[in-house]
């Protein structure tokens, strides 16, 4: 017997969450998906500026560079809440998108979002003990100089103790917007931020606990963040659960969420040991040039943040056209992020780039790293300008469940990036390394778009099949 399903506004009233992935007018998508998230991160990206300026305030150049040392760690939470959030979000889009042809498919959310949850807080503490357990060393890899090394040894251990929250926070952000909610993940990430804010000016300019204050700042913010995205998925999701009864390791779950997930750990690790390197390589030229570097590249987040809250935020409305089988509404999607993500690129980085050097002068009255910055900063924005459009393009192949392109696209930049930096050191020194990133992201947009090509008859093919089961088959073939 034919099953009878509701229309798009019967079964999703105007300005719901849902309704905006399933029926709204492309734009307003777009400015409900994209806006809340592009405020987010624009907000975080300020507080990034805000917390360099409170750790620049106390006048101590190993203490910038602690906090340059240390970003690797961020890479790590990426790797796990990445690997559960993204790929656990994009597979929760699709299956309510799927749910308008076979409202079973429903059902299958509070599995998928339990071991998304659950996955990422066991990993998370799996690694924070290991890494607090091989502290010394895991220092001294992260190319800490002598001046820097007590504070890098601060900073780290700390970010090492909260590793399961902050990977839970990215976690559970991925699954509040998997269902269009981009209003109430832009409340949690804002929060967060005015949390950490607020413990900064506690423990560093009150307390004087310095990049470990910092770093408790953070993890203590991130807290808040898990509280309020967990209250509201379960007071308010219809089909989202984080009920451990409900964690399964079913091939069915695990698949589709590693399939998608694994890109974003690989892009990860492969950040983390970029990371590694550059900081080793510039660690070289003294700590004036790496403080300069983690300035330049906080306030270069600006613009670059606002581009990814589109590319992140278009991914939910992406894979829900792509699981309704909605071609026409996934075209128009993508057609439209790309127009916005050339509209930020050219009035935000265009305006940083005009300030530059007013803008790093707030942050330090050394001419050295002032020379230096500008350079950084003018490198990372040329970067920002194919960065977003990369972004956008693995966004797809990650809502598409391409796998395999996915992939590519996330290791791509670490395998490029390495030679690059190493021949712009040997041929170019200080110089080459600020521009190898630029290098590198150039190359890997211009594989993206090969990518994208050659994937769009599958894609296509996929959307032709008009069940989601199908689709998923064609793709997987």
């Amino acid at each position: 017997m034919a099953t009878t399903i509701a229309s798009p506004t019967e079964a999703d009233p105007v300005g719901t969450n849902r309704w905006y992935l399933s029926a709204a007018p492309i734009a307003r998508a777009l400015v409900h998906l994209c806006v809340p998230m592009a405020a987010a991160m624009i907000v975080g990206a300020v507080y990034n500026v805000i917390n360099a300026g409170f750790i620049g305030s106390q006048h101590d150049t190993a203490l910038l560079a602690a906090i340059t040392f240390g970003t690797p760690l961020l890479g790590i939470v990426m790797a796990l809440g990445g690997v559960f959030g993204v790929g656990g979000g994009a597979l929760i889009s699709r299956l309510l998108g799927a749910a308008e042809h076979d409202p079973a498919r429903a059902g299958e959310i509070k599995h998928v979002s339990s071991f998304a949850l659950w996955g990422s807080v066991l990993a998370g503490a799996l690694v924070g003990a290991a890494g607090l357990l091989l502290l010394h060393p895991l220092v001294s890899l992260l190319g800490a100089n002598a001046a820097a090394v007590p504070a890098t040894h601060s900073y780290v251990a700390v970010m090492l103790a909260f590793v399961p929250v902050l990977a839970a926070a990215f976690c559970l952000e991925q699954l509040v917007r998997a269902e269009g909610a981009a209003r109430q993940a832009m409340i949690g990430l804002i929060a967060s931020t005015v949390a950490n804010l607020l413990f900064d000016v506690l423990f560093i300019l009150v307390l004087h606990w310095g990049v470990a204050g910092a770093a408790l700042a953070t993890g203590l913010a991130n807290l808040v963040t898990v509280l309020y995205f967990a209250l509201w998925l379960q007071r308010t999701s219809e089909h989202v659960s984080l009920a451990p009864r409900w964690f399964t390791l079913s091939p069915g779950v695990l698949k589709p969420v590693f399939g998608i997930g694994s890109g974003e750990l690989l892009q990860s690790a492969f950040l983390i040991v970029t990371t590694l390197v550059l900081n080793n390589l510039a660690a070289g030229y003294g700590d004036g040039p790496l403080a300069a570097m983690g300035v330049a590249v906080r306030i270069a987040q600006v613009p670059e943040f606002l581009v990814m809250g589109v590319t992140i935020g278009v991914l939910p409305l992406l894979a829900y056209s792509y699981g309704k089988g909605d071609r026409g509404r996934l075209t128009a999607a993508l057609r439209g992020a790309a127009i916005t993500v050339g509209a930020v690129v050219l009035i935000f980085s265009g305006s940083v780039f005009l300030f530059r050097e007013q803008v790093l002068t707030a942050f330090s009255a050394d001419h050295s790293v002032l020379s230096i910055g500008v350079t950084v900063l003018v490198a990372q924005l040329v970067a920002t300008v194919v960065n977003g459009f990369t972004g956008l393009i693995t966004s797809l192949f990650q809502a598409t469940g391409r796998a395999l392109p996915a992939i590519v696209m996330s290791m791509s930049q670490g395998i490029l990036f390495i030679p690059i930096v190493l021949l712009g050191n040997l041929w170019f020194g200080l110089s080459g390394i600020i521009w190898a990133l630029t290098v590198t992201e150039i190359i890997v947009f211009l594989a993206g778009a090969l990518l994208w090509l050659a994937s769009r008859r599958a894609i296509d093919r996929g959307l032709a099949e008009g069940s989601p089961e199908r689709a998923e088959q064609a793709l997987s073939e």
